[in-house]
């Protein structure tokens, strides 16, 4: 499926690529066979590529006085075929511990949503995920497919920390906090994996496009785990997928 994009300057040095205002895994899918093609095919002077929902930021190393020849390139790049454009696709089992000493929000979300704690914790951990982007925080995976049933709207005062790892839920939303920040999502558990480290090659392991399941841990899993994942010893369950 060909979509219709725009494209337009964004700064002195960038082209914003913007798809239909619709967020769904073909769409998803379209945005990284772009991204994929665009380095493959090294266009000069291009130094970043950022995704989101909707749209492909496309940054170069120099400053145009017109962008029009590199909109041209793009363009063209785009409407090639795409049949042997090949991306990796992972699923990543991440551990969480729902336990109270986490999960501070679960008790008011459970009344909230005449939902036991335990049927919160089934719902959130049975689905797979879809990372759809990083962005926020260097780390934070936005993520589709949370249940309609723990939709949950955001704090109307939000926290000014949340702890790292904190794994919780905002809107039609759920996510885990990479790092220290301040934050209006229900906190329902906490992932003891480092999801940023800025001294790997790699700094953040999960790529837009990869799946994600959360797999409950007991409190003591959770410690030893931790311990591991502070001696950089931890291997972090995941395997390819199709792409």
């Amino acid at each position: 499926m060909t979509y219709k994009l725009t494209y337009k300057p964004f700064g002195e040095r960038s082209v914003l690529i913007e798809w239909p205002a619709v967020i769904d895994e073909h769409t998803l899918s379209d945005i990284i066979i772009f991204k994929e093609k665009i380095k493959n095919n090294d266009i000069k002077g291009v130094i970043e590529l950022r995704s989101a929902y909707n749209s492909l930021l496309v940054v170069y190393d120099i400053v145009f006085k017109s962008l029009e020849n590199s909109i041209d390139t793009l363009k063209q790049l785009y409407i090639q075929r795409s049949d042997d454009v090949k991306f990796t696709q992972k699923q990543w089992k991440i551990p969480v511990c729902y336990d109270a000493t986490f999960a501070i929000d679960l008790e008011q979300m459970s009344l909230e949503k005449d939902l036991s704690k335990t049927s919160i914790i089934t719902l959130h951990s049975k689905t797979v995920y879809t990372v759809y982007f990083i962005g926020f925080l260097p780390g934070f995976m936005y993520l589709g497919g949370l249940n309609e049933k723990l939709h949950m709207s955001r704090k109307a005062t939000p926290r000014l920390k949340i702890e790292k790892g904190a794994v919780a839920i905002g809107g039609k939303q759920t996510g885990v906090y990479p790092s220290h920040s301040p934050g209006g999502w229900n906190i329902i558990g906490n992932s003891p994996i480092a999801f940023f480290n800025p001294n790997n090659n790699v700094p953040c392991f999960v790529n837009a496009g990869d799946k994600i399941i959360f797999k409950p841990i007991s409190l003591k899993e959770y410690k030893d785990i931790k311990t591991l994942v502070d001696a950089g010893v931890y291997q972090l369950e995941s395997e390819v997928l199709d792409g």
